[in-house]
C-alpha cells in the first residue's frame, strides 16, 4: 500500500485562519479568530500533519506570524509543515527551534538558490520546495510575481540537489474549488523522481481520490483548505476515503 496524507491547511494572516481566493490578498475571508483551536479541532479529527502559511510572511520576505506559529508546533502534538518568507537561515532556524517538522521553501528556490541548497544539506529531509505555478511557469512572492522558469525543470534541478519533498500548487484552481491539477502534479512527481503533496483546488471527495489512486506514481498526499472550512469535505470521512483509494479497495459503498 502507497502512503497519502491529508494536510489540512491553516493560512494566517494577522495572527487569524483566513483563506484567500487565488492568492489575492484583497479577497480575503476569515474563517476563525484562532489558528492553534482550528489545528487542535484537526488533530481531533484525524490529521496526521498540519499545513500552516505565514501570509504576511510570504508578502513581507520574512515570516510575520512565528509566534502564532510555534504556538501551533508546541501545543497541537502533531507536526507542522510552514510556508511563507523563509529566505535566511536564521529564520528556518528558528522556526526548528520552535519545534517546526518541515519548513517550505518556495521563492527563495528562483531567487537564492545557494541559500537552498545550503538548508537542503543541512536539514535534508526536513525540507520541502514548494512550487507554485501559473501555466507551468514558477510564481514568486506569495504568487505576485511569475518567473521564467519551468515547475519541471525547477524540481529536476532541486531534486539534483536533495530535495525529496515537493508541494506542487495550481494557482488557476486555488481557492476557486474547481479541483486539483492531477496531471501536472504527476508530472512534476516523474519529472522529479521524488514525492509530490498536491494542493491548491482540492474541493471534494473525488478530487481526493484522484490524487490518491496516484500514490504510486509519487503523489504523497494533497493540501485542503477552503473545502474544510466550508464542509464540502468533512476530514474525518477524507480520511477513509484516501485510505481506500490509495490501497486500490474503494468501492461504491465507501460513499
Amino acid at each position: 500500500m502507497s502512503s497519502f496524507t491529508i494536510y489540512p491547511a491553516i493560512d494566517i494572516r494577522g495572527g487569524k485562519c483566513v483563506r484567500l481566493v487565488q492568492g489575492d490578498y484583497n479577497r480575503e475571508t476569515v474563517f476563525h479568530e484562532q489558528p492553534l483551536e482550528v489545528a487542535k479541532r484537526w488533530k481531533v479529527l484525524g490529521a496526521e500533519w498540519i499545513h500552516l502559511v505565514d501570509l504576511d510572511g510570504a508578502k513581507a520576505g520574512r515570516p510575520v506570524n512565528d509566534g502564532v506559529i510555534a504556538d501551533i508546533a508546541a501545543g497541537v502534538g502533531i507536526p507542522v509543515q510552514v510556508g511563507g518568507g523563509l529566505r535566511r537561515r536564521e529564520d528556518v532556524e528558528r522556526l526548528f527551534a520552535a519545534g517546526v517538522s518541515r519548513v517550505i521553501l518556495g521563492t527563495a528556490a528562483i531567487e537564492d538558490r545557494a541559500f537552498v541548497e545550503e538548508v537542503l544539506r543541512e536539514y535534508g529531509e526536513r525540507v520541502a520546495i514548494g512550487i507554485d505555478a501559473r501555466d507551468g511557469m514558477v510564481a514568486t512572492r506569495g504568487w505576485l510575481e511569475t518567473s521564467a522558469v519551468r515547475a519541471e525543470e525547477l524540481a529536476e534541478e532541486l531534486a539534483e540537489k536533495g530535495a525529496r519533498t515537493f508541494i506542487f500548487t495550481d494557482i488557476s484552481r486555488d481557492g476557486m474549488m474547481k479541483g486539483p491539477n492531477v496531471e501536472a502534479a504527476v508530472r512534476l512527481a516523474e519529472a522529479s523522481g521524488q514525492s509530490v503533496i498536491a494542493s491548491g483546488g482540492v474541493s471534494s471527495y473525488d478530487d481526493l481520490r484522484a490524487l490518491a489512486a496516484c500514490a504510486g506514481r509519487g503523489i504523497a498526499g494533497a493540501i485542503v483548505g477552503k473545502a474544510l472550512y466550508t464542509g464540502s469535505i468533512e476530514l474525518d470521512k477524507a480520511l477513509k476515503v484516501v485510505a481506500e483509494a490509495a490501497d486500490g479497495t474503494f468501492s461504491e459503498k465507501s460513499e
